[in-house]
């Protein structure tokens, strides 16, 4: 079979775009054929592109040579089609699609091009396993729902541009080849031909390069740029990730906040039409903890945690009594109203559960109209029971659950199984959008296996002004001017005010134990230009694959980029990374052992 040209040939329509008020036209379509129907003497084909579908009719009546050529045709061929655009027939209109009420009545046709039976069908259900999507990622990427994915992508990218545009930001492009200088990730390196031996580090973010900007004087960037760190891949990250950063000068942290509450505002309303609680609410990192077990609450559902250890510190059950004696917790949730949906075998689950997030029990308390039904029901007296029910506000019917351990244990354990029995009881519905900004994360948390302190951030964050005088005696509890915005449990942004004088930054390196020498090594030329009038400065980042997954409703961030790895950070594709030949590897000045 011979491909056509299509020579003097230009389409007049996209094959979403034609509607009942074009009935009588001529038009002109290319794209894939979506479906096929051969009824004999009327061939019917679905025409798709990027915009929609279109149904043509190729009628021996009309065009019989046209017709005939149809014949051959099959799914995801490459067709232009020329023809006059009529009403479909009363009662055979398709409301399901935007060109429903129309027909192209074919009276041309060009074959610009056939194709192997796909791996898998482009139309109808996913039916494929994941690993044969990726590897024909590009067949994946014609199925329309993926393609508005991307369509939604870049009308996000463009109202976050002009929003900055519009109060004052400058976009300015940072390297891509920098300076190794690993804090938690590694980097990717990238070697250097003209200079052997040496490497160049894909950045990790464009952190210290926005903050020379803010030394320059810019005083508002902003950049939605490509970052990479060759990381252990947990659920739903990537190995190189976008995000939309932003720094600004001569500010405090509601300056940041709000430019950045503003922008998510007027994102969710120009593509979603939802409109954004005002203002979004402010918790800080201690009271997230106390409450949800969590930094990066789900507030779209209750289940907060409940603090019973002055309770049962002088209770008659050892667990309890005792870890409390031993400066631990116990803390719980109440299911309310659930009770009986949560069997022996199910309360089993739920122990396992959080037994994988350090939890060494899980005890149990239903709520009657009579006696508790609860194994430890008779290590407590009727006051204890009382005192408990009345933290928990327990009516009959309530399941309560506790952990008691040391309180980071307790916390996460409740925190994770909240957001378990959250999924069970399907709490929360998936077009519901919750935002929380949570604030005064602590600056630095102590690595038990290292010996020293880390920052819970990066090294560049500020402590609170009041804590300061903390810093050397009680450096533990000295907070951080550092916020995180949280929509529905998941951390999608996160910034904070910098250190602005090498004082200051000598000092903090010096609590993380990081030595003159290598504070010098790997960061000497911040420090270097922190000395020539750095101004007060500060900003965030916000995951923007995260948030078109959230916005497109994807399960995996995997659906909103275009050509993602697996989660051992390979493209099966192109199979990268792949090795390379000696004489590249000789060029570098490199061999491999």
């Amino acid at each position: 079979m011979n491909i056509d040209t299509l020579n003097d040939w230009k389409r007049s329509h996209d094959c979403g775009g034609l509607r009942a008020e074009d009935e009588g036209k001529e038009a002109l379509l290319m794209g894939w054929v979506n479906s096929r129907r051969d009824l004999g003497n009327l061939i019917f084909i679905d025409l798709r592109d990027r915009d929609g579908i279109t149904q043509i009719v190729f009628d021996p009546q009309k065009e019989s040579k046209c017709h005939e050529k149809a014949h051959i045709l099959r799914n995801e061929w490459v067709i232009a089609v020329k023809g006059k655009v009529v009403r479909r027939l009363n009662g055979q209109e398709n409301k399901n699609m935007a060109t429903g009420d129309i027909e192209l009545i074919a009276t041309e046709l060009k074959i610009l091009n056939k194709t192997e039976v796909p791996p898998f069908q482009i139309d109808g259900a996913v039916d494929a396993s994941e690993t044969l999507r990726l590897k024909y990622r590009y067949l994946e990427l014609r199925r329309p729902k993926i393609f508005q994915n991307f369509k939604r992508r870049h009308l996000m990218a463009v109202s976050i541009r002009d929003y900055l545009n519009e109060r004052g930001f400058l976009e300015v492009e940072t390297p891509i080849l920098t300076k190794s200088t690993p804090e938690g990730a590694r980097d990717y390196l990238v070697p250097s031909r003209v200079n052997k031996g040496t490497f160049f580090a894909l950045p990790q973010s464009p952190q210290l390069f926005k903050q020379l900007l803010m030394v320059a004087g810019f005083e508002k960037y902003y950049q939605i740029v490509r970052c990479f760190r060759d990381e252990d891949l947990r659920a739903d990250r990537q190995p190189e990730f976008t995000q939309v950063d932003l720094e600004m000068s001569f500010v405090n942290e509601d300056d940041v906040m709000d430019i950045f509450e503003g922008m998510v505002r007027r994102l969710f309303k120009e593509i979603l039409d939802v409109d954004i609680v005002n203002p979004v609410p402010r918790i800080e990192y201690i009271e997230a903890m106390d409450r949800y077990g969590s930094d990066k609450p789900d507030t779209r559902f209750g289940l907060e945690l409940k603090n019973i250890s002055d309770i049962v510190s002088g209770c008659e059950f050892k667990v309890f009594k005792e870890t409390v004696g031993n400066g631990g917790i116990v803390k719980g949730i109440n299911v309310k109203g659930a009770a009986n949906n949560f069997s022996r075998k199910i309360i089993d689950e739920l122990a396992a559960y959080a037994a994988e997030f350090g939890a060494k029990g899980l005890a149990w308390i239903k709520i009657t109209d009579g006696p508790w039904q609860s194994p430890i029901a008779k290590f407590l007296n009727e006051n204890e029971q009382k005192s408990i029910e009345k933290v928990f506000d327990a009516a009959p019917n309530d399941l309560i659950l506790l952990v008691a351990d040391k309180q980071k244990i307790v916390n996460q354990a409740l925190g994770a199984l909240r957001l378990n029995i959250a999924a069970r009881l399907e709490l929360v519905a998936k077009d519901n959008y919750s935002f929380l900004w949570v604030t005064k994360f602590p600056l630095m948390e102590y690595n038990e296996e290292e010996g020293r302190f880390q920052a819970m951030h990066h090294p560049f964050t500020s402590p609170l002004i009041e804590d300061m005088p903390m810093l050397d005696s009680n450096t533990g509890k000295v907070r951080a001017r550092a916020y995180d915005l949280i929509l529905n449990g998941v951390e999608i942004g996160g910034g904070s005010i910098r250190i602005h004088d090498t004082m200051m930054q000598e000092r903090i390196f010096n609590l993380l134990g990081i030595s003159k020498e290598e504070a010098d090594i790997k960061f000497g030329f911040l420090l270097e230009a922190l000395k020539y009038g750095a101004p007060p400065h500060g900003g965030m980042a916000i995951g923007f694959d995260r948030l078109a997954a959230i916005m497109s409703g994807a399960d995996s961030i995997r659906e909103v980029i275009a050509f993602p790895k697996t989660s051992s950070a390979s493209c099966l594709m192109t199979n990268a990374p792949s090795s390379v030949d000696e004489a590249q590897l000789k060029e570098l000045g490199l061999s491999i052992r």
